[in-house]
């Protein structure tokens, strides 16, 4: 019977072990790309993409750099590799590029998820990450409406989500990258049309911050 427990105890050991080893995380080579772009994907733009691995194995395609959250997680922008052929073309597949959103590595369970990005656009939204923040402009469902979206890492709803003005129907740039700062932690939008706007960000909630509050706190 001692012998019994003594393997169970030792085998369960063995499988708490293997449960708990880091994963390898590691990425390939840069490969120069070109992706449609434009209202009708009638333009192309260069991109560099490289391949993310898992143990040796392929998951996804990112480009960019890696914008470390904490010691074991990390988010990277994630580039596509779609199939564009038609229903009537019977030929191989005709691959192209596309930008998309973003994702959360895990470097001790090696598992890669997408983070949550309401009205993100792949093509018009620049992203800005501080700590498990990120801000950028958004656009509406309906394409109209400009908006500034502050979402956390995790979390569905976003901390911020405001109307700030109209959507340009060019497929240009909403805005620039929003820009933060700490100690108070705040994140300000420079839509292109428009005047820039400030918010303080406190954990789930976000306030507005007026043109004196922020040179008084520059000051």
């Amino acid at each position: 019977m001692r012998t019994f427990f003594l393997l169970t105890f030792a085998f369960g050991a063995s499988l708490a072990l293997a449960s708990s080893k880091p994963h390898v995380i590691t990425f390939g080579k840069w490969t120069i790309i070109r992706w449609a772009a434009g209202p009708y994907e009638d333009q192309t733009v260069d991109a560099k993409v490289r391949p993310i691995y898992v143990d040796g194995q392929l998951k996804e395609f990112t480009v960019g750099v890696p914008h470390e959250i904490t010691e074991r997680l990390f988010a990277m922008r994630r580039a596509l590799r779609v199939n564009d052929s038609l229903p009537q073309e019977t030929a191989a597949p005709r691959w192209i590029w596309q930008p998309d959103g973003w994702l959360m590595v895990d470097r001790l369970s090696g598992r890669i998820t997408q983070v949550s990005l309401p009205d993100f656009d792949p093509y018009t939204s620049p992203a800005s990450w501080y700590r498990d923040y990120v801000a950028y402009c958004g656009v509406s469902d309906d394409g109209k409406k400009l908006e500034a979206v502050v979402a956390q890492a995790g979390k569905r709803k976003p901390v911020l989500k405001k109307r700030i003005g109209d959507a340009p129907s060019d497929g240009e740039l909403l805005c620039a990258a929003p820009e933060w700062q700490r100690q108070p932690a705040r994140v300000s939008f420079a839509p292109k049309v428009g005047d820039k706007l400030t918010y303080s960000i406190r954990g789930r909630a976000a306030e507005s911050v007026k043109e004196e509050e922020e040179e008084e706190s520059a000051e």
